[in-house]
């Protein structure tokens, strides 16, 4: 069966990515690992949702891209970028409100522009954050406070990210929980199943 990550949606979000992004060393290497750690979570959203978070998950941080800057606040720049492309307004917002950026948007004067696009505040938008916050800067896994930690001190003390992370570091430590458990539901669903074969497998016949 393919996977999510061969579905012809999510191809178009790669290649567009790795137009965009291919050439940027670090933050392509990032954006590959939280697209296949987002691929890794997709079984805590519906089934129908799942290659909606990985196209998102492949397209988060392409206003990094020289191409799409405008207002230098990367998410509210790939958002605008992807809706002069036409893609759709749900792709366009899951990734104009990934992972926590309506604080930093309002420290910036953002916060206005960026609310132009709804933030659904859903499984998905849930499961995107928790994939870009434990993935590094080079696509290492890391758990999510280290990787907080880890942006903190890289954008500085007096930048937006810092002067939003009182607000923003707990609403992604409750998403992280709320994934977390998630998946520990699904372990567990998965485990009387898993025991019961093991039975069948044990029993003299």
């Amino acid at each position: 069966m393919a996977t999510i990550l061969e579905n012809s949606r999510v191809r178009v979000a790669q290649a567009l990515a790795e137009e965009l992004l291919g050439g940027c060393g670090d933050r392509w290497r990032h954006t590959i690992g939280v697209a296949h750690r987002a691929e890794e979570l997709s079984a805590t959203v519906e089934p129908g949702e799942r290659d909606a978070l990985v196209v998102a998950a492949w397209l988060h941080d392409i206003g990094y891209s020289p191409a799409a800057l405008d207002t230098g606040f990367h998410p509210l720049d790939g958002a605008r970028y992807l809706d002069r492309h036409g893609w759709p307004r749900r792709i366009v917002a899951l990734v104009a409100h990934h992972s926590g950026a309506e604080p930093v948007a309002a420290v910036r004067g953002l916060g206005e522009q960026l609310n132009s696009y709804p933030d659904e505040r859903s499984l998905v938008t849930d499961a995107l954050a928790y994939a870009d916050q434990t993935v590094g800067p080079q696509g290492q896994r890391l758990p999510i406070r280290q990787r907080l930690a880890e942006a903190l001190a890289r954008h500085g003390a007096g930048s937006p990210q810092a002067r939003a992370h009182a607000v923003r570091e707990p609403r992604l430590l409750a998403i992280a929980e709320r994934v977390e458990r998630r998946l520990a539901e699904l372990v567990s669903a998965q485990a009387p199943s898993s025991q019961a074969a093991d039975n069948r497998r044990a029993t003299p016949r």
